[in-house]
């Protein structure tokens, strides 16, 4: 179900958990700002997800509320994590979902890094 990124931090989501320690993940990168790991249903031949460790709903909450440390950091870690998973050369996709339209499933910002493969065109194309 599409999340309503208006809509207060929910403490008991999905990535709350792991961050917590209440859920396993296949951690591939953490410090003081983020944690990255593998996505358990993978898109792609590499399918990994970077969270901000503060509680943050989307990129909009994100862009708004945090400090610049915070931005910077995460930022960083984004691209850290794509370049120690040896996608830079052949290149790669970051998608953020935000809200109902932009699919949106848990309610705490997460950048997918997708790669390993072409992965074809970004939005299917559909009649107006």
């Amino acid at each position: 179900m599409p999340i309503d990124p208006t809509l207060p931090y929910d403490p008991d989501n999905i990535f709350a958990r792991i961050l917590r320690g209440e859920i396993p993940c296949r951690k591939v990168h953490e410090d003081e700002f983020s944690l990255a790991f593998h996505d358990i249903a993978p898109q792609a031949p590499v399918h990994i997800l970077v969270i901000p460790k503060g509680a943050y709903v989307s990129w909009d909450d994100f862009s708004s509320k945090a400090s610049d440390a915070e931005i910077a950091g995460f930022t960083r870690a984004v691209g850290k994590v794509a370049r120690d998973a040896g996608l830079v050369a052949s290149g790669y996709r970051l998608l953020a979902n935000t809200g109902q339209h932009g699919h949106q499933e848990v309610p705490h910002l997460h950048v997918h890094i997708f790669g390993g493969r072409q992965l074809g065109a970004m939005i299917p194309r559909e009649t107006l």
